[in-house]
Parts: C-alpha cells; sequence; structure tokens
C-alpha cells in the first residue's frame, strides 16, 4: 500500500517555498545497490553505492522552474535555484498540480528476496552465468551483475504524500569464440525472474553459434526479430512518436492518424504500469497522477497519445498519467511504464526465417518517417523450432510503421527489456543486404 506519511524535509521545503510561488513539488529518491563486474571470468570490481537525490519543482502564474541536488542538505540552495528557473520560463497555460487521490495499492515493484542486498547474492549471480557459459566453446570477455534497493517519495503543495519502495536486479554477459561474439542480460523487480545460467549460456551459445557464418545474398528475407531486436527498433522510433508533445509540434507520423488502423489488426500496445514483473511498475506518475493502464493501439487502430500535466493543460487534452523522471533532479517528462506489446501468438519459427538476436544503430533510425539501417548480430536461420546455420554479418533496412503494418507473428513468450514488456516478432519479406 502506498504510504503518505509526512516527509519532514519535503514540509519544510514546501512551507519556504510557498511564500515564494503558488506551487511546489519535492521528489526525494534514497537507495542502496551492490554491483561487481567482470573481467574476463573473474570479478575485476565490486561496489556499493548509495544514493540520495532530491529534485524540487515550483509554478507560479504559470512559470515552471526546476533544480536537483545529490546533497538534499543543501535544499534552500536547490529551492533557490528552481524558483530563479522559472522566472527564465515563459508562462504556460498551467491548471494546477493533483491532489491526494485514491491508489491501487497492489503493485508489484518491490522483492523481499532482495531487501537488503547482499554481497553473497551478486557471487551467485555471476557463479551461475559461468556455469552455463561453461556449455559452449566460448570465452567469457566481461559482464557483471547488481541489486539494489530504492525508495522514491513525492510531495506537493496540495498535500500528496507517496512513497514507494522499488527493488532491481541485472545480470549480464559477454562471450567470444574466434571473432564471433556472444551477449546476454536479464532485468527484473523480481529475483525469480532472473536465470544466471541461462543468461550465461546463450551468451556463450551465439559467441559459438556464430562461428563460419555463410554469405547471404541481397534480398527479401522472412525474419524473426528477437525482443531485444524488436525493442531496439521500437524504442527509437515508435514510443516518440506516441508522445502527445511530439504529436502537438507535428514531430509524430502518427499524428494524423488517430482513429485509423494504422497497424496490423493483431496488434495491441499498451501501457500497463501494474504488469507484473515490468520495472515502471507504480501506483502514481512522476506528478502524483493515478496510474492506470491504457491503450495507444487496440486491433491495429490507434486510440491515443501519451500526456503529462504540462502537455495535457496546454492543448486541451487529458493526462494519461505518463509523466516519467530520469532522475531526481530532471522536470517529469512523457514517458511509459510498462509498454506492453501484445497480440495472437503462433510458433513464429517453425518457417524458414532469418532470427535476428540485436541490431547496432537503432539510434539513427528517422524518428519522424520510421526508417532505418542497422547492422544485425548474431543472425542465424531458423526452422522447425531450430537453430540451423550461422548468417555472416548483414545489414537490415526499412521501416518501423511499415513494419507494424503486417506482421507474421508473435512468439509465445514475453521479456521485459526496459521499460517494454514484448515477445519476439516475425516479419515477412523484409530487406536484408548482404553480398
Amino acid at each position: 500500500m502506498p504510504e503518505r506519511e509526512p516527509d519532514t524535509l519535503a514540509d519544510l521545503i514546501i512551507r519556504c517555498g510557498m511564500e515564494m510561488v503558488e506551487e511546489v513539488e519535492v521528489f526525494t529518491a534514497t537507495g542502496t545497490g551492490i554491483s561487481a563486474d567482470l573481467k574476463r571470468s573473474v570479478i575485476g570490481v565490486a561496489e556499493v553505492s548509495r544514493h540520495h537525490a532530491l529534485g524540487i519543482r515550483v509554478i507560479d502564474r504559470g512559470h515552471t522552474g526546476t533544480s536537483g541536488t545529490d546533497y538534499p542538505s543543501r535544499w534552500e540552495e536547490c529551492l533557490r535555484a528552481a524558483i530563479a528557473s522559472a522566472r527564465l520560463t515563459g508562462a504556460q497555460k498551467w491548471e494546477g498540480l493533483p491532489e491526494p487521490a485514491p491508489l491501487r495499492g497492489d503493485i508489484p515493484s518491490s522483492d523481499p528476496d532482495l531487501v537488503p542486498p547482499e554481497p553473497a547474492l551478486i557471487c551467485r549471480l555471476i557463479d551461475g552465468m559461468l556455469e552455463g557459459a561453461s556449455a559452449h566453446e566460448a570465452e567469457v570477455t566481461g559482464g557483471g551483475a547488481g541489486a539494489g534497493i530504492s525508495e522514491v517519495r513525492l510531495a506537493n503543495s496540495h498535500g500528496i504524500r507517496y512513497a514507494r519502495e522499488q527493488t532491481h536486479v541485472s545480470v549480464s554477459l559477454e562471450a567470444i569464440n574466434g571473432q564471433s561474439t556472444g551477449y546476454e542480460f536479464g532485468t527484473s523487480v523480481f529475483l525469480s525472474d532472473i536465470d544466471p545460467m541461462k543468461v550465461g549460456e546463450q551468451a556463450a551459445f551465439f559467441a559459438s553459434h556464430s562461428v563460419d557464418g555463410v554469405e547471404i545474398r541481397t534480398g527479401e528475407y522472412d525474419i524473426i526479430l528477437s525482443p531485444i531486436a524488436a525493442a531496439s527498433l521500437l524504442s527509437h522510433v515508435l514510443l516518440p512518436a506516441l508522445s502527445g508533445r511530439n504529436v502537438k509540434a507535428g514531430r509524430s507520423y502518427l499524428a494524423d492518424k488517430l482513429g485509423e488502423e494504422c497497424m496490423d489488426e493483431s496488434l495491441s500496445i499498451y501501457d500497463d504500469p501494474f504488469a507484473p514483473g515490468g520495472i515502471g511498475c507504480t501506483a502514481w506518475d512522476a506528478e502524483g497522477m493515478p496510474a492506470k493502464r491504457f491503450d495507444f493501439v487496440k486491433n491495429g487502430v490507434l486510440e491515443c497519445f501519451a500526456y503529462d500535466l504540462k502537455t495535457a493543460y496546454r492543448y486541451d487534452e487529458v493526462s494519461t498519467a505518463s509523466a516519467v523522471r530520469s532522475g531526481a533532479g530532471g522536470a517529469p517528462v512523457i514517458g511509459v511504464h510498462n509498454l506492453v506489446i501484445d497480440g495472437e501468438r503462433s510458433a513464429i519459427d517453425d518457417e524458414p526465417a532469418i532470427y535476428i538476436h540485436d541490431v547496432v544503430g537503432a539510434h539513427t533510425a528517422n524518428q519522424l518517417t520510421g526508417d532505418f539501417s542497422v547492422e544485425v548480430s548474431n543472425p542465424i536461420r531458423v526452422e522447425g523450432g531450430e537453430f540451423g546455420e550461422p548468417v555472416r554479418k548483414a545489414m537490415y533496412a526499412g521501416n518501423v510503421f511499415e513494419m507494424l503494418r503486417e506482421t507474421g507473428g508473435l512468439g509465445s513468450e514475453n521479456r521485459v527489456v526496459g521499460r517494454m514488456i514484448l515477445p519476439a516478432i516475425r516479419l515477412n519479406k523484409q530487406h536484408i543486404i548482404g553480398n
């Protein structure tokens, strides 16, 4: 259940700030983490980290200012900086910070098995990855494991006093065989979601299986994007296109397509802040709005865009509780909590295809048009549910929005990749550039 206990520091900041501005918002994040990095197959660096960050946002007659610090004892300087920055900004339409509201209480954002994070746990995770990697002929070149717990609090001058505990655990491994490399990772809120042996085994498998890849001719091929590869392309193109701010600024390919069937009718895309295992699980967004699940795309039809309060007020829209923070000192911006790609599932690797484990260069994709050209990592021919011969490195060129118009099916298993939850995606007749 989200707490509503008074935060003494936040109350003090709000009290002082209200003497000079109309509204004050205080965000704090405190936490502890343990991590270890591998140099080849031994731990090279291990550390315990602690953080305590403070962010302040003030609003006065439509002028907004923010400031942050890693030293909460310097809150007075931080408050003055926020007020000073508000005086430098232009006024925008503003209808007020939210007031306290009923919140959902069963949010899966913390794992008692990770409280507190222990050094022995990190050693077990690393040992598990190394054991898994030993199943294939490959050398471990790096990787690591980490776990942590943090508490985030939000308070504002309208009486909101929210808090939640968050845990996280992550593992990764890199391996090499000759000139062929492999990489795999896992991250979750829950320890039970992490299988270190599988992570190690998969990293070593891709390194060893990709040796002596065969040439591929330039042409049209059926492909399967792993959840990692799909998330890389979608996060750089689709997510910005769903932002209400980009829509109103004319920077979204989807801006004029509301209500249209612009994707495969089997696809649904929604933000679910309550999705089990999602790392963005929360009962409230970065501005204190009650979080909720909502559909961006339902059965291929574009139904809505994401809005925070600032954008919603400015353009007479309704906030979708989509405000997120990249850090305590940053202002809330439009984002997603757990973006889910969903639809009918099938055995998408029964028929011949090129499986693509990852892509390199997705950040160069054109966010407005959706065009991209990326290098593919660990491409392997697949048929009958089995991996076949490896393919020498190639390029994959296409358009994200056209790619989503007609998919060849979704895989049966979901995977958490950053703030996305999605399966592998089969795409037919895609352009692969080889020799």
